[in-house]
Order: structure tokens, then C-alpha cells, then sequence
């Protein structure tokens, strides 16, 4: 949900060792020295999780229609 405490500070602990964090439901969020790396870093990062969803036979979870409803409601 946008402004959940708990979710900030995963993403925090979590970019203190990489540069590309993948969230559940909300996608991923990648830091780089310039805006230029970090944009190769969102394209390695697009093209992996391809990678990884084709070869290992998982299926896409959209957010179910309650979770679309209450997303539309906190913007």
C-alpha cells in the first residue's frame, strides 16, 4: 500500500547491499551513480525477471480486483 512504514523500510535495508529492489505488487525500484546506469540496471533487471518467469514455469499474479479498487482509492 503507498506509505506503508514496514514496506520503506524493507526497500531501505534491502538497497544497502544492492542497487535494484523487486517488490511484490509494486515493481522495482533500482539507484545508480548517474541516471544513465541506473537505467541499465532497470533494463538488466526487466530482462532477468523475463528470463527467470520463462524458465521456471511461473505465472503472473496480478492484483485481484479489491487490490486494484483500494489502489485507486489511496491516489
Amino acid at each position: 500500500r503507498p506509505g506503508d512504514e514496514k514496506l520503506a523500510t524493507a526497500v531501505q535495508e534491502a538497497a544497502a547491499t544492492s542497487n535494484a529492489v523487486l517488490m511484490a505488487n509494486h515493481g522495482p525500484v533500482v539507484a545508480g551513480r548517474s541516471l544513465e546506469e541506473a537505467q541499465y540496471a532497470t533494463e538488466e533487471l526487466e530482462e532477468t525477471a523475463k528470463l527467470f518467469l520463462m524458465l521456471h514455469g511461473r505465472e503472473l499474479r496480478p492484483l485481484s480486483p479489491a487490490q486494484r479498487e483500494e489502489l485507486t482509492k489511496s491516489i
